[in-house]
């Protein structure tokens, strides 16, 4: 990556579930340069998979997406995010159950708190859902990279059932909502 790309680069954390539905949303975005599906938010130091699938480690399944602020603003991605899932679900977005999949963002500094919070009022004071939104908003501490296989997990197994049945018509539903952000 040459300085000029990555002095306009920043990162954003999201939590929307699981974390394969989150980073396969977000990788063909224009402006997300990367995106990385990992944990956050917890107890423990460098968890692993089966760790927080306890529900006993407090981390969720998150992403870091690295983008070029220059063609997307934070706030765009939050749009995004909001829409992606259900952040009225608390604890579990689908069958996917347990604080892991917990409804999260982590914000950088206060300007993102802000956009955050902006965006969750408009969403709640026009009754954009017909729950109010539970999404746990908190100071972004420390990523920890999930295991390798995690990793690019819709593109390397498009043809899985849980891809199929799950990712696949959610990215569909999604591109047809926000066609300017692809």
């Amino acid at each position: 990556m040459n300085n000029i790309k990555s002095q306009n680069n920043s990162k954003a954390y999201f939590g929307g579930g699981c974390f394969w539905c989150v980073e396969a949303i977000f990788e063909d975005i224009r402006g997300v340069e990367n995106v990385k599906s990992g944990y956050s938010g917890g107890k423990i130091k460098n968890p692993t998979y089966k760790q927080i699938c306890t529900g006993k480690t407090n981390h969720a399944e998150i992403c870091e997406i690295t983008y070029n602020n220059k063609k997307i603003s934070y706030a765009n991605l939050i749009e995004i995010f909001f829409l992606s899932h259900d952040p009225t679900s608390l604890n579990r977005q689908g069958n996917d159950v347990g604080t892991q999949y917990r409804s999260i963002v982590m914000y950088n500094n206060e300007n993102e708190k802000k956009i955050i919070e902006k965006h969750i009022n408009y969403l709640n004071n026009n009754k954009i859902f017909k729950h109010p939104i539970v999404t746990e908003i908190v100071k972004f501490k420390v990523f920890y990279k999930a295991e390798n296989y995690h990793q690019d997990y819709y593109k390397n197994n498009i043809n899985a059932p849980y891809c199929k049945v799950i990712i696949s018509p959610k990215i569909e539903s999604l591109r047809e909502k926000i066609k300017q952000y692809y």
